[in-house]
């Protein structure tokens, strides 16, 4: 525990959401599915379905929020909601069913607080995918869900959107007025068979109800981004060159992206698709040059060579009062043995360790509230975000990283087993 800080509550049992606030929710979030022409596919929901249920969403931008509120209308729920989004607003998210989570992390209070929320009889909503598609594809899911479905011993929803990816990415967020974005909201699991599957076939039915592709939706119903910004910030995510191989040298402006080591220019269509300028397109489908840059990362970790050392700026946050600033810059160590994060805070130092078994993926953000790229790591009573110095790195590579370190150490210790 680094600093003398009163940390935030993560055992405060969560409230129902205030019945006098529900509409405000609704008032907040029907402008919004109005203004996208939001249509939600209910056919694969019983009528005789009733809280309370789990409800898994996936997640792609802050219009999934509303158009879950939508979707349930006029059910109220308890939303799993990452700490920063408590910020100055605590009594708030609480009065409306906040439940409080640092991501990645294993907590016992959040297993207890979804299990709380599931007994006051409402709906449980969870992102599993724990942060915004980096690529409008599905993220990788924690092992762990499958057993969390068997404790929370209810049905299993899901809702899967389509189309706030294309309206709002990631890497560039705004409003691109997309219109209509759709829904489906469906019955997965009955309690019963929660109960007599196993947690790897719960979790192989979550797997194949979370398959989606937001470019590829875009493509099919030939909808059109007229934005003439609409590739700024996608270097961000297609790090690495596919004509050159050469990392962290690609840039992007209005409707091009471009590799500043061998001067190869995409453009990006209307439709969302990129074409080469001059040569060889090797990938026209985004996500397929995300994959691309996936499985280099993999040969990397599986080859025991990857390896990163970076200065990085340091904010944590204890708490929902704001963000501690550290005044001395740290070392951020990110290699076969996970992530290790050194420093001074008030003449003491410090060193953090994350094994790469414990985390099956990490969160990053892009330009975070304008002070930077960063990743943010978690213990189980702070959170670190941490702003690397320079331009020799991509937060993305250490998210794909995160992920293949997990995958190929956890595969290691089973057959060793």
């Amino acid at each position: 525990m680094i600093g003398e800080f009163k940390r935030f509550d993560m055992a405060r049992k969560p409230n129902r959401q205030w019945r006098v606030l529900s509409p405000v929710t609704w008032l907040l979030s029907y402008p919004k599915a109005i203004s996208h022409r939001a249509k939600v596919n209910k056919d694969g929901m019983p009528k005789w379905l009733k809280p309370p249920y789990f409800l898994l969403c996936n997640h792609n931008s802050f219009m999934d929020f509303m158009i879950l509120t939508k979707a349930i209308f006029p059910k109220r729920a308890n939303y799993v909601v990452a700490i920063d989004g408590y910020i100055g607003r605590e009594w708030l998210l609480r009065a409306v069913g906040g439940i409080c989570n640092r991501k990645f992390t294993k907590s016992i209070n959040l297993v207890r607080n979804m299990l709380s929320a599931r007994d006051n009889g409402d709906i449980v909503a969870l992102f599993p995918e724990a942060r915004y598609s980096l690529c409008g594809t599905t993220a990788v899911l924690p092992h762990s869900l499958g057993k969390m479905v068997r404790k929370m011993n209810v049905p299993v929803v899901t809702l899967i959107m389509h189309g706030h990816h294309i309206n709002s990415p990631f890497w560039n967020t705004g409003n691109r007025k997309v219109k209509p974005v759709e829904s489906e909201i469906s019955l997965l699991l009955t309690q019963q068979e929660t109960q007599e599957l196993t947690p790897e076939e719960i979790n192989a039915r979550i797997v194949k109800a979370f398959q989606y592709d937001e470019y590829a939706w875009q493509k099919e119903r030939n909808i059109l981004v007229k934005d003439k910004t609409r590739a700024e910030g996608l270097h961000k995510v297609l790090y690495q060159c596919p004509a050159c191989h050469v990392e962290y040298k690609m840039s992007s402006e209005k409707s091009e992206l471009r590799c500043d080591s061998c001067g190869k220019i995409w453009e990006m269509g209307e439709d969302g698709q990129l074409s080469a300028k001059a040569g060889e397109t090797e990938f026209s489908h985004i996500p397929l040059w995300y994959e691309w840059e996936r499985a280099n990362v993999r040969k990397e970790v599986e080859s025991c060579a990857y390896s990163q050392d970076m200065e990085v700026r340091v904010e944590s946050l204890p708490n929902s009062k704001g963000f501690v600033v550290f005044k001395d810059m740290a070392t951020l160590t990110h290699n076969m043995d996970g992530f290790k994060l050194s420093g001074i805070y008030e003449n003491e130092a410090f060193n953090l360790v994350w094994q790469p078994t414990s985390m099956h993926s990490c969160h990053i953000e892009y330009d975070y509230m304008g002070r930077g790229d960063c990743v943010d790591l978690n213990t189980t009573d702070d959170t670190f975000y941490l702003f690397p110095t320079g331009n020799a790195f991509a937060i993305t590579k250490i998210a794909l990283a995160t992920e293949e370190l997990f995958r190929h150490c956890t595969q290691t210790v089973k057959a060793v087993e």
